[in-house]
């Protein structure tokens, strides 16, 4: 049974104002609904819904009534296809937001291992760790069979590299080193600058050896 929601929270959450309103511009019927509560679930969730089923009744009833359309319009509203794809085009554009491309699920991967994994290893809790700091970062978040990659990913490579400890740069900066597999985690002050290398170790797991080596211009 969906939770009903009071009124400050459909007025809260589900009014559109200022600009959004200004969004819905040449917008009709069902069209104009869709797009409404598209806009505002992503402002809520990060992501868009992934149908009618988790727009909630009464907020569907709030929204039509707000833009003076009728809530049955959402019937009409296609789920697939050329216009939700361009909605949403538009709704990340207004919000500054981007599709998670292959290079921000390793990213997110390797964040994951270095921040969180460490010390957390409940899937339920790192997947909240993980969608907080996409949508810190302005990244929608990937499909769930995704998620679950970029988390495995990051629970393994934890494993390999085991507990950090903070150490000093000659100039100062504290970066992060990985006492198990030699990994320096390369700092954000070196990647605006542009410049500098890494160079990491691979060692196996009674970390006796080094098996593989790498070094990356940064």
């Amino acid at each position: 049974m969906a939770r009903v929601l009071d009124e400050d929270e459909l007025v809260g959450n589900w009014t559109l104002v200022g600009d959004e309103l200004e969004q819905l511009s040449g917008r009709r019927g069902a069209t104009k609904l869709g797009f409404a509560l598209l806009l505002r679930f992503y402002a809520l969730n990060g992501r868009f819904p992934t149908g009618r089923a988790e727009l909630p009744d009464q907020a569907v009833a709030y929204v039509a009534r707000l833009i003076d359309v009728p809530a049955s319009e959402l019937g009409l509203y296609e789920w697939d296809g050329r216009t939700i794809k361009d909605h949403r085009k538009d709704i990340r554009k207004y919000f500054g937001f981007r599709e998670c491309s292959l290079a921000d699920s390793e990213k997110a991967a390797d964040w994951l291992a270095i921040e969180v994994c460490p010390k957390e290893r409940q899937v339920d809790r790192i997947r909240t760790e993980l969608l907080a700091h996409l949508r810190e970062e302005k990244i929608e978040p990937p499909a769930r069979d995704r998620i679950r990659r970029i988390i495995g990913t990051a629970l393994r490579q934890a494993a390999l590299w085991g507990e950090g400890t903070t150490t000093v740069a000659s100039d100062s900066t504290h970066f992060s080193a990985f006492d198990q597999n030699i990994f320096t985690e390369w700092h954000s002050r070196y990647r605006r600058a542009k410049r500098g290398v890494l160079i990491y170790w691979t060692v196996e797991t009674g970390g006796s050896m080094a098996v593989h080596s790498r070094l990356i211009s940064c």
